[in-house]
């Protein structure tokens, strides 16, 4: 029997997936595996029986990963679960910058007690009229699950769009649209775009790379959209862009003091992926990757421990073992089975960075076993998934 906690609210259409062998406790004391959307978690400690943390999203900066990793906590999340969401979005997004409907809501607004509202809206709305988007050139940078849905829906919106990724997956690259085209440096993006989208995670080499330096490589009257992560964008260059008339809007779904302060910027309050379908989405995911895990031993969509996909133990024993990534880790995993004379069937041993993960099916496992595993120093936490 496994014991799950939700530290958030999580879609009931998720958590029913659950099967009898996972029950909800109300305490994180004892549980084997969390799941989590926004609560912080750097300050909370983790019990010794924590195998995993599943967060119901894409991004885990409320996650202390390196320490989980260190403990052997295994830390999923949800990529591509929330795209569609997401994308939706940024499309409103590029419609609201591009016919200035925020400023126009405004003028409504400001004006909406003159008796003659009618006759002055047709004086006042050529302020507010804006372009189509249809035959405009659209830079997105990063095609990952979601930026791959933007490409796809504004290219099936007329506009003419260029993508950006040296890394996109095979799987991503099959999705990608035909009439989307594939650049080679993010210079052509920024010197050739009319409006430019960023769907990168927030990394040290990523942090900031909407820049002055970046900015006046841009077209005059660009417009700039962010849906990734706030400190993806310079705030003190986009405000001075922004003033000066170098970015005509920014559009952000993450807003800051700073952003939210900034005249020309269209704030959104994070409603991405906030939408019902997302959140069950993510949520059914979340649930059923912590459970293949715990069940099967299998990895997948971990941020801090490499994938594995071990498949259904066909043998009586599983084990999984989650250790730094030092030579001579295999050699003493078998040494310690076969001074007991069990037979290792079948090993899977993935890396990644400073951590790894090994995957032993074996004819037998007992308490000895395991205590041994434990013992060496470079073993941070040994999973029996079967026997």
């Amino acid at each position: 029997m496994f014991k799950y906690h939700c530290l958030n609210k999580i879609s009931k259409v998720g958590t029913s997936c659950f099967n009898d062998d996972f029950v909800a406790t109300d305490v994180c004391e004892g549980a084997d595996a969390i799941l989590v959307r926004s609560a912080a978690m750097h300050e909370m400690e983790f019990s010794k029986d924590l195998k995993a943390i599943a967060r119901a999203g894409a991004g885990v900066n409320n996650i202390p990963l390196d320490r989980c990793a260190e403990e052997g906590i295994v830390v999923f999340n949800t990529p591509g679960a929330n795209a569609n969401g997401v994308k939706e979005l940024v499309i409103a997004g590029l419609l609201l910058a591009a016919r200035d409907v925020v400023g126009g809501m405004d003028w409504v607004k400001e004006n909406k007690d003159l008796p003659d509202l009618s006759k002055q809206v047709e004086k006042a709305k050529s302020a507010y009229a804006g372009y189509e988007i249809k035959g405009k050139k659209l830079g997105v940078i990063g095609l990952g699950a979601i930026g791959v849905e933007v490409a796809n829906a504004a290219a099936a919106l007329g506009m003419e769009v260029y993508g950006y990724d040296p890394y996109i997956s095979v799987e991503h690259a099959w999705r990608l649209s035909q009439y989307v085209k594939h650049v080679k440096s993010l210079g052509e993006i920024y010197t050739e775009c009319d409006y430019i989208t960023v769907h990168v995670p927030l990394m040290d080499s990523t942090k900031g790379m909407i820049n002055k330096d970046t900015i006046a490589m841009m077209k005059n009257g660009v417009i700039v959209l962010n849906f990734a992560r706030d400190a993806l964008v310079n705030d003190v260059d986009m405000s001075a862009a922004l003033a000066e008339g170098k970015v005509t809007k920014y559009v952000t779904d993450f807003p800051n003091p700073a952003s939210a302060n900034m005249p020309g910027a269209i704030c959104i309050p994070h409603l991405g992926a906030s939408t019902e379908e997302s959140e069950d989405n993510c949520a059914v995911m979340a649930v059923k990757q912590m459970m293949d895990y715990l069940e099967n031993g299998n990895i997948t969509n971990s941020v801090n421990y490499p994938n594995v996909d071990a498949g259904i133990c066909q043998t009586p024993a599983r084990v999984g073992i989650l250790h730094k990534n030092v030579p001579n880790m295999l050699a003493q995993f078998t040494t310690v089975f076969s001074a007991d004379g069990i037979n290792i069937e079948n090993m899977i041993n993935k890396s990644r960075g400073d951590y790894a993960y090994t995957v032993l099916d074996v004819y037998a496992v007992n308490k000895d076993i395991v205590a041994k595993l434990e013992q060496i120093a470079e073993v941070r936490k040994v999973l029996v998934i079967k026997g």
